[in-house]
């Protein structure tokens, strides 16, 4: 039977190098504006989407439910976040950047770019090409586990 070596278990090493990196990331944008990874998510996926009810925002972000609503809650007490109502139904609900949702997402984003290309320094094309993909296939395959 093969023996257990954390240090070389494919689960451990993602979660410690995802870790690390969400730690790093995380210092600069709190130091920097103010803002908590989970914020982050959230601002950058509202950027890229004209509203998102709670449920929407979590399945893009990957984050569960009281996660978003403390992000969102957060970011709405900020006024980075909107919240607009849905017809009658006053439960259901889309959140939306705020023009100065906007800006700070138009102010953080090449810091992120920055912070990316400085991960990534002094890896090929196609070395980038085959770590997405190999990214991509790995999360593709978390489905099959939890059928």
């Amino acid at each position: 039977m093969k023996r257990l070596r954390l240090d070389l278990f494919l689960p451990y090493q993602l979660s410690v190098t995802s870790n690390a990196v969400s730690r790093a990331v995380a210092s600069a944008y709190q130091a920097r504006f103010g803002l908590k990874i989970a914020e982050w998510r959230v601002l950058a996926v509202l950027a890229e989407a004209d509203g998102l009810t709670p449920g929407e925002l979590g399945q893009r972000t990957e984050m569960d439910k009281m996660t978003v609503s403390r992000a969102t809650a957060a970011l709405g007490e900020r006024g980075l976040v909107r919240r607009e109502g849905r017809g009658d139904d006053r439960r259901s609900h889309r959140l939306a950047l705020t023009p100065a949702g906007t800006a700070l997402h138009a102010e953080v984003a090449p810091l992120a770019l920055a912070m990316e290309a400085q991960l990534l320094d002094g890896m090929g094309v196609a070395e980038l090409a085959a770590l997405r993909a190999t990214l991509a296939r790995l999360k593709a395959a978390t489905a099959r586990l939890t059928r």
